[in-house]
């Protein structure tokens, strides 16, 4: 993509009501902006990392076996009150009426509709366990939305749900989940240490927070230092080996770690001092095991092994791709700007032309993009009139991976510049060799 070409609204200064980094930078960046209180258009260069992030998300809920479709935004209200949630849920539920006056709600969460689905379409035992999952808008009526999109009250969820016929199989759908999310974050980027958690208005009495450290973080969490070496399942992990998988969340579960809601003062206490961390913590997923919740009340039935009617186990399982991204940006930034991971960044290399016009730059530039794009790698040319300092700081500023500037002292040389965003310094080489570098 061409920078003259491209719609990206760079702001140079931090906008006033920007409270934390992720905030101001996604602003400055021009990946958003504000709509309404809470509401957020999506901009090119925003999207494209939204777009990464939702890619990754929905490759490791595919490999752990769930199966995607979709729900829409508008769901009957009639739904909620079956499950007994309608009434209880709160102002944070915006709640509409169609034309014909028929009651209808913006969906805060899912679990009543795929229980509907669910409920309508499979009988039998033998057609579990299912996992259902969708990546859709959601809208809470924050009382006070803020930090931008990390809390928003329009937000993109990724939510799955799954369905057993016993307890002890309804576990195993839940350490498939925990472990597809250790995955998950891994290739973000993030590391991610499941916390116990409380299960707040979705119900049950087993959850779990994924949360990465950081310094702007919502909430205060506490636990064991070693959590931060463990090493993430590879991508061979077997998601129909129960005992295989229990091993896993046994391991990452072994170890104190709570948000402060489940924190225990005295178990905290007595880990050695040089071994604990409390810290600001960023929620970036949360998974709940909530048993016959919604599907009793709701008559999701199945015929058991016995040929008896029994309600089915659920699970529900989130991640926000949308504060993912703002999340990731509290991870990784410096004085300059972003630094994204290369999972998700929105372009892999800035290719900066020193001087438009210039026969020999505008002719070394033209070829190293085409073959740039010949090695499959998505890439921003700048080939705007600014000055170079400008040019420098905006791609600073939206964190691509990679630098590659072209100017005509570097071309009398036989070399162009090479940078990696957020090393020391630029490397001199040949084009071939910056090509040959940036192909691995």
């Amino acid at each position: 993509m061409r920078l003259s070409r491209y719609f990206m609204p760079i702001l140079r200064d931090a906008p006033k009501e920007a409270e934390i980094v992720s905030h101001r930078l996604m602003l400055r960046a021009g990946m958003i902006r504000q709509e309404a209180a809470g509401i957020y258009a999506w901009l090119p260069l925003g999207l494209k990392v939204l777009n990464n992030i939702t890619k990754i998300v929905r490759e490791e809920q595919d490999r752990a076996g769930a199966i995607e479709l979709l729900m829409p935004t508008i769901q009957l209200a009639d739904l909620w009150r079956e499950s007994g949630r309608y009434d209880a849920y709160g102002k944070e539920m915006l709640r509409i009426k169609d034309r014909r006056d028929r009651e209808m709600l913006y969906g805060p969460t899912n679990e009543e509709m795929i229980t509907e689905i669910f409920r309508a379409n499979v009988r039998s035992h033998k057609d579990l366990p299912k996992n259902l999952y969708h990546i859709q808008w959601k809208f809470r009526d924050e009382v006070r939305p803020r930090f931008g999109v990390m809390r928003s009250r329009e937000f993109l969820m990724k939510d799955a749900y799954s369905f057993d016929i016993d307890q002890a199989s309804a576990k195993t759908s839940y350490n498939r989940m925990f472990v597809a999310y250790l995955r998950t974050f891994a290739r973000l980027g993030l590391k991610a240490i499941p916390m116990q958690a409380d299960t707040g208005p979705i119900g049950g009495d087993l959850s779990h927070e994924f949360i990465i450290l950081a310094k702007t973080g919502e909430s205060e969490v506490f636990g064991h230092n070693d959590y931060l070496d463990f090493e993430t399942p590879d991508a061979d992990v077997d998601f129909d080996d129960a005992a295989g998988l229990q091993a896993i969340v046994d391991r990452w579960t072994s170890l104190y770690a709570a948000t402060e809601e489940k924190h225990d003062v005295a178990a905290f206490e007595a880990l050695p001092e040089d071994r604990r961390f409390a810290a600001r913590g960023i929620e970036v997923g949360h998974i709940f095991y909530f048993g016959t919740k919604y599907s009793e009340p709701m008559k999701a039935y199945v015929t058991g092994p016995d040929g008896k009617d029994v309600p089915v186990h659920m699970g529900s399982y989130g991640i926000g791709p949308s504060r993912l991204a703002a999340a990731i940006i509290e991870a990784g930034h410096d004085d300059a700007g972003i630094i994204w991971p290369d999972a998700v960044a929105p372009f892999r290399v800035g290719l900066v032309n020193l001087k438009p016009g210039d026969s020999a730059c505008d002719a070394a530039c033209e070829d190293l993009y085409a073959k740039l794009k010949g090695l499959g790698l998505d890439v921003l040319y700048d080939d705007t009139d600014d000055r170079a300092g400008a040019k420098f700081a905006t791609m600073d500023l939206i964190g691509l991976p990679w630098r590659l500037v072209v100017g005509p002292k570097g071309l009398a040389s036989g070399v162009v510049e090479l940078k990696r965003r957020g090393s020391s310094a630029p490397e001199q080489l040949s084009a071939e060799s910056a090509l040959a570098a940036l192909s691995r």
